[in-house]
């Protein structure tokens, strides 16, 4: 990576053009979903354990949820371009 989210146009050890990668919106999509399934169960175990008041319930999850999503999408993406590598796909064919 070239910053938080910009790919870099190529690999810094092996040279490997990056510039056509095309992961579009697949991390977003993931890391929602990665990010509501780890949480959901939690914040139910939350409630009926502790039973606290919804606006806290609310503003506290939804803190976790933002970093939780902050965290896991460069990561999410990077694992985009390194299966896109893997398959051969969009322009990572054999010369």
């Amino acid at each position: 990576m070239n910053g938080y989210l910009k790919v870099r146009d190529e690999c810094a050890v092996c040279a490997q053009e990056l510039h056509h990668q095309r992961a579009d919106d697949g991390p977003a999509y993931v890391t929602i979903l990665v990010a509501g399934h780890l949480l959901a169960p939690l914040m139910l175990i939350v409630f009926e354990l502790y039973r606290p008041d919804p606006l806290v319930l609310t503003v506290g999850f939804s803190i976790v949820f933002i970093a939780m999503a902050l965290y896991l999408l460069p990561r999410i993406k990077g694992a985009f371009v390194g299966l896109q590598w893997a398959k051969r796909m969009h322009g990572f064919a054999k010369v």
